[in-house]
């Protein structure tokens, strides 16, 4: 089993950093209904969706959770 989405993003938190992981990953450190424990993209993806208290974009999303899937 691999590793939740948040997990693994939460390795590339970096709050001086401008990259698109990073600033994702800080979004998603602070919104406590981020769905921890997942490995889901749809679960993931509806959640940025609908229900983050932040935008971000999902294209970028995208592309991040390829990165996450060749880990």
């Amino acid at each position: 089993m691999r590793k939740s989405f948040y997990s693994w993003l939460m390795t590339e938190r970096n709050p001086k950093s401008n990259e698109p992981k990073a600033l994702l990953a800080d979004l998603v450190f602070h919104e406590s209904n981020f769905p921890k424990h997942t490995d889901s993209f749809d679960e993931v993806s509806r959640f940025l969706e609908e229900q983050a208290s932040f935008s971000f974009n999902l294209g970028q999303f995208d592309q991040i959770w390829e990165e996450y899937e060749e880990h």
